[in-house]
């Protein structure tokens, strides 16, 4: 059956055989896996590459930070590019960019050519990620579907985010830290022989690029990403370190006047105004602020403070990628049927018990039961939270701007992967003190109790974050049902061929 084409046709895919809808899940979950990993993955290696390269706290931070600013700067460009060339086209080109930007990391044979390669990958990762999405929305139309279809893909993207450390640790212990990036080829190769089964989708309008919106973002989050990294050793105080921070909120303000007043914004003032939307994208923020913050500081403290192995860091670490396992697909069971609020707020009530929980232990001699309790109240919380935030996303806009909605979300988790690392390593670095790569293994008695002091900083501000989460689950999701009503109403309006 050819598909039909009219003037008030906003979306347009070709027919899909449902027999195929698994591989095409299986496929855009392999390319999130292996961008989301990549995000994580690294940081069971820090303390390994930092005494192979020389690399001081600032260049830890860099090495994690670059891939997420340039992956948060990027999304919101690629999704429009996914709306407007094509879903399938746009996620072949990101998968081909990160399988060598991979490549690249893996035989870098510096620290600033790393941090380079490692900035190619955010961006290779931000073409894939919102255009993976929106395959899977175009290609599972029904509602129940579509919940359980996008709770698969946050299985992926959570479980990846979460097994980080493990794979991290197995692969740094048994075959050195490149090994964490070269892993990435032959998923990489395997994702592209897969796109075959793909069916191509895009906006049949297609819609002009926002400069100025994209711009606002890009501006905004490179200043506020250098601040935060360099404050520790200029001073939070310093000329440099202020005029950056009034930049980067001049370059927010900018970006919501530009969504006000434009005719062709990047997401749209009345989008924006939902409370689902804005309040789903301030709960991603918060969250893996939390999350990427946590995992940053935790690393060095299981490796150079309580001196355990790479592989021995990453199985401390399995319970809390269990839990996002079992949890995952409760969130999306939770949200098919009765909306994204009990989850959400459920996911930042145990994200906040759990921080509380490591900041009390975050000791020199704690046991690794109280640690791996509090691993398993954190899991919870990150097994609950993902598809709340992207369900919400997705309903909150129209069908056809699907790249645009799936850049909302993920943004806003990339936005909060850069600041975890920027903003929650800077206080531990500021309260703790900045730190060069140890010549042998293990902070010294000093060192690690300076360290520890700021870590229970850091972990305390994270509780704070993970806390102000909940009441924003509280607000953004407290009409859902008139929101899906008005979603279905407008979607009888305007119906849609495929």
């Amino acid at each position: 059956m050819k598909s039909k084409t009219t003037q008030s046709t906003s979306f347009v895919a070709m027919p899909k055989r449902k027999r195929s809808d698994g591989i095409v899940l299986l496929v855009c979950c392999s390319a999130l896996f292996m961008t989301t990993l990549d995000g994580t993955v690294l940081n069971v290696a820090l303390p390994v590459l930092q005494r192979n390269l020389g690399a001081s706290s600032a260049d830890l931070q860099w090495t994690i930070a670059g891939f997420a600013l340039f992956r948060a700067c990027g999304i919101f460009l690629c999704g429009a590019l996914a709306d407007r060339f094509g879903r399938k086209r746009l996620f072949c080109i990101g998968l081909i960019a990160f399988t060598l930007a991979s490549l690249a990391c893996g035989v870098a044979p510096n620290l600033g050519s790393l941090i380079g390669f490692r900035c190619v990958q955010g961006f290779g990762s931000a073409i894939l990620t919102p255009s993976s999405l929106a395959i899977i929305t175009s290609t599972f139309t029904d509602q129940k579907r579509r919940a359980w279809a996008i709770g698969m893909w946050n299985v992926a993207a959570g479980v990846s985010t979460t097994a980080g450390p493990v794979i991290g640790g197995l692969l740094v212990q048994f075959f050195g830290w490149r090994s964490v990036f070269i892993i990435n080829l032959p998923i990489g190769i395997a994702a592209l022989f897969g796109t075959k089964i793909l069916t191509e989708s895009k906006a049949v309008i297609p819609r002009k690029f926002d400069v100025g919106g994209q711009l606002s973002i890009g501006i905004g989050l490179v200043t506020l990403t250098y601040a935060l990294i360099t404050a520790p050793s200029k001073g939070w105080t310093s000329p440099l370190i202020l005029l950056l921070l009034v930049l980067s909120l001049f370059s927010w303000g900018g970006f919501l006047f530009v969504q006000k007043s434009s005719d062709h914004p990047l997401i749209g003032m009345q989008y924006l105004k939902r409370p689902a939307l804005a309040g789903g994208a301030l709960l991603a923020i918060l969250a893996f602020t939390v999350l990427s913050g946590f995992q940053f500081l935790n690393t060095l403290y299981l490796q150079e403070v309580r001196n355990f192995s790479p592989l021995i860091t990453g199985l401390i670490s399995l319970p809390l990628a269990a839990a996002v396992v079992v949890f995952a697909p409760i969130a999306g069971r939770m949200t098919g049927r009765r909306g994204p609020r009990g989850s959400a707020v459920l996911a930042a009530c145990f994200l906040t018990a759990g921080m509380v929980l490591l900041t009390l232990f975050a000791t020199r001699t704690v046991s690794l039961v109280a640690l791996i309790f509090g691993y398993l109240v954190l899991g919870v919380g990150f097994g609950l939270i993902n598809t709340p935030i992207t369900t919400a996303a997705i309903s909150s806009m129209p069908r056809e701007r699907a790249g645009v909605a799936g850049a909302v979300s993920t943004t806003g988790r990339q936005i909060g992967a850069n600041l975890g690392v920027a903003l929650i390593g800077s206080i531990a670095f500021s309260v703790g003190g900045t730190f060069r790569a140890p010549k042998r293994s293990g902070f010294g008695k000093a060192q690690a109790a300076d360290f520890v002091h700021g870590l229970r900083y850091g972990y305390g501000v994270a509780a704070i974050l993970a806390g102000i989460g909940i009441a924003v689950a509280l607000w953004a999701f407290r009409n859902w049902q008139a929101h899906i009503d008005e979603e279905r109403a407008i979607e009888t309006d305007a119906p849609t061929v495929i």
